[in-house]
């Protein structure tokens, strides 16, 4: 039986395509995602960059250290209520981008749980909540506008940094973070507490 030309060429063409298809299945199927739901206490380290668990963790370790210090012990609790404070500037000097509300609010949190620490607000959150106030005073029924002069005023101030270090050689990296935290007596300027956390994470090739 004679094959002609063209149907070879016919038969070669439609073999390609079928293997090409079949290619592109397997190309599709091989990056297809799987999403799955974890626990947000579960930590999944995609990497060796600073995630959420350091950020809780540190935090805690960091809170339960400076309630440890004589100035927490000494405070005039009977006269004074829970010591106020008020978070200034923590800002992130490290080679990658941390997200430091991410923090502040883990410090927060930490605290504020416990009912020993008060916090009052600062900066931009500051500035609105006193235009609200404003506008409460223009439009609020009379006896329901917040008052002027009465926001409770810090008598500390919470300030420090997030530094890191990488070190790397052929398979193996290691970042290494540090955090440092200060309390100032706000009347007295006087640092009444100062506590750092460390953080080392090795790295297989892997992970680069």
């Amino acid at each position: 039986m004679h094959i002609s030309g063209s149907s070879k060429f016919q038969s070669a063409s439609l073999l390609w395509k079928n293997l090409v298809i079949v290619l592109m299945a397997i190309i599709l199927a091989a990056c297809s995602n799987t999403v799955k739901r974890v626990d947000v206490n579960e930590e999944v380290a995609l990497s060796d960059r600073w995630n959420d668990i350091d950020s809780k963790l540190v935090a805690e370790a960091m809170m339960g250290d400076m309630l440890s210090f004589p100035w927490y012990r000494d405070f005039n609790f009977n006269k004074k209520g829970n010591p106020t404070v008020i978070v200034q500037t923590i800002r992130n000097k490290s080679s990658e981008h941390i997200p430091v509300d991410t923090f502040i609010n883990d410090i927060k949190r930490s605290l504020l749980r416990e009912g020993k620490v008060d916090f009052v607000v600062s900066g931009a959150e500051r500035e609105d909540i006193r235009s609200e106030r404003e506008e409460q005073e223009l439009n609020a029924a009379p006896g329901t506008a917040a008052q002027f002069g009465l926001e409770q005023g810090a008598g500390f101030a919470l300030s420090g940094a997030i530094n890191s270090i990488v070190d790397s050689d052929g398979d193996k990296r290691v970042t290494f973070y540090q955090v440092d935290l200060k309390l100032i007596d706000m009347t007295t300027n006087r640092e009444v507490w100062n506590g750092q956390k460390k953080i080392k994470k090795l790295a297989e090739k892997s992970f680069f």
